[in-house]
């Protein structure tokens, strides 16, 4: 275990005096736990802080990515919606950069090869880097070439002496992850080919402050990033941000575009610009949205548990389905757990027969939803909540409620 009190921005150096969000305690959110009596579970502050000098959102460390990371259990491939997302951007890819048998592409935070595995089909060269082991074996597994390792500048330097630079370097949802920004992006920036392409998604921070997202902060997201600090930030590293897209995953995310600012794709394209402008619209660039989230938080929280109060006073039984990272910490600050929700029912194998870590809520196949017939469903991943409602649509067949609490009660 380790803490670092967050005094300093860790990408600017500026002091940090704002606090964003304060969560309470919770575990790490994806550390599940092997049986309801376990002993060894760690609780640690769930706390983040906004820089107003660069603003960066960022939260404070105390496990480290090894212990996070090493044996990990999200598997990318359990999601068919995202398993169509990627398939898509794959083909885009490929007629943007025309990219053939002669191309090299590498993604860092690979996971178990579900992105990679569209270009292993078209017999495009690839390289997965992901430090899971587990995860890491699976891909292998699939057929896609995987290196179990952090990325950074040094892992940069040994793919470059084996294979060489990157046409295309992608990164999804892993640049919330990354302590040490500094050494991360100089890796991406060694490894990408003089006009290659890095596109990166991440959870977009305009929707997580207009959602009241709060259940999108845990321990592994280290960073909470909006255009104007990644445009900085990358600036800052040699690397121009010249295209950006709008994505509805994740509850709204950013696919941005870049590549190294001496390159002729540096270009920068009028999106990038309309997106910047509804970030300072938002007033992104002041302080005063991020003093007053946590108040909203609150309100969220309070709204939640007082409809699950007269709800199990009226005598209902309540299920969740999806034991997702977003679900623990909702619960975990929440306060939720066997007094008001069962069970928690969810497809992947790795974590049925394991129970969440803080509120303990055993995890089971999706067959328990029709053996116990629990009068409310409330769907954990609300990202994913229109596809999940048509997943277990026999709940509202046999008079059951379909539900979700953030930002608000909404039912399906």
């Amino acid at each position: 275990m380790m803490k670092h009190d967050l005094k300093r921005c860790r990408f600017c150096g500026q002091p940090l005096t704002q606090i964003f969000a304060d969560l309470g305690t919770s575990p790490v959110a994806n550390s599940y736990l092997p049986d309801e009596s376990f002993a060894g579970e760690k609780i640690f502050p769930l706390r983040v802080h906004v820089c107003g000098n660069c603003k960066l959102v960022q939260a404070e460390e105390y496990e480290t990515p090894d212990n996070i990371f090493t044996e990990y259990a999200y598997f990318s491939s359990t999601s068919q919606p995202w398993l169509e997302h990627c398939k898509k951007y794959c083909s885009q890819m490929q007629s943007l950069l025309h990219l053939d048998q002669d191309s090299f592409v590498v993604e860092v935070a690979s996971n178990d090869g579900y992105l990679l595995k569209n270009f292993v089909e078209d017999r495009i060269p690839v390289l997965g880097v992901e430090p899971a082991k587990n995860v890491a074996e699976t891909a292998r597994e699939n057929g896609v070439p995987t290196r179990c390792e952090f990325f950074g500048k040094q892992s940069a330097e040994r793919i470059i002496k084996e294979y060489g630079q990157a046409d295309l370097l992608i990164g999804n949802n892993v640049l919330a992850h990354v302590p040490d920004l500094h050494d991360f992006i100089e890796g991406l920036y060694i490894l990408l080919a003089e006009d290659g392409v890095l596109t990166m998604e991440f959870p977009h921070l305009l929707r997580l402050i207009e959602d009241r997202q709060f259940d999108t902060i845990y321990h592994e997201h280290f960073y909470y990033y909006s255009l104007l600090a990644v445009q900085h930030i990358f600036a800052h590293f040699g690397l121009t941000v010249f295209n950006v897209e709008e994505l509805q995953t994740h509850g709204g995310s950013l696919r941005i575009y870049a590549c190294r600012k001496e390159s002729k794709r540096a270009v920068v394209l009028p999106a990038v610009a309309s997106v910047l402008e509804k970030e300072r619209a938002a007033q992104l660039d002041g302080m005063q949205v991020y003093q007053d989230f946590n108040q909203h938080v609150q309100r969220v929280k309070r709204d939640a548990l007082a409809y699950l109060i007269h709800e199990k006073n009226a005598g209902k039984r309540i299920a969740a389905f999806g034991a997702a990272a977003k679900g623990n910490t909702f619960l975990n600050y929440c306060g939720i757990g066997r007094d008001f929700i069962d069970f928690v029912a969810d497809d992947t194998p790795y974590k049925q027969g394991m129970f969440l870590p803080g509120s303990r809520l055993p995890i089971c196949p999706r067959e328990k939803l029709m053996e116990e017939k629990p009068d409310i469903v409330l769907i954990l991943p609300w990202n994913w909540a229109d596809e999940i409602a048509r997943q277990i649509s026999f709940v509202k067949e046999y008079g059951g409620e379909l539900v979700t609490l953030i930002p608000e009660l909404k039912k399906y």
